[in-house]
C-alpha cells in the first residue's frame, strides 16, 4: 500500500498528537494531525482525552519526591525488608 503524502494514519496521528502536546511536532505534522482531525472520529477523541489528561495533571500540583528522600525511602524499606526475611 502506498503510504500517502497529506493522510496519515490513525496511529501516525496518536503519535503526532503526543508530540504535539510537548511543543516536539513540526507544523507540517501539526497540519497532517489537524486535517485527520476533521474527518476521523476516532483521532478526535483520542485527542480530546490526551487534553483532559494533560490538564488534569496540569491543575493536580503533584508533588514528586526529591532524590536524596526516595534514597532514604528506599534504604529504610531494604531494612525492614531484611529484618522480615530473617524472622
Amino acid at each position: 500500500m502506498k503510504k500517502s503524502f497529506l493522510f496519515i494514519s490513525c496511529d501516525e496521528a496518536k503519535h503526532i498528537c503526543d508530540k504535539a502536546q510537548y511543543d516536539e511536532a513540526s507544523t507540517w505534522e501539526q497540519f497532517k494531525l489537524r486535517l485527520r482531525l476533521v474527518y476521523c472520529h476516532i483521532t478526535k477523541k483520542y485527542s480530546s482525552n490526551n487534553t483532559k489528561l494533560s490538564q488534569t495533571i496540569e491543575k493536580s500540583k503533584v508533588q514528586c519526591l526529591k532524590t536524596e528522600e526516595l534514597n532514604k525511602l528506599q534504604s529504610q524499606f531494604d531494612k525492614e525488608l531484611a529484618k522480615q526475611q530473617q524472622d
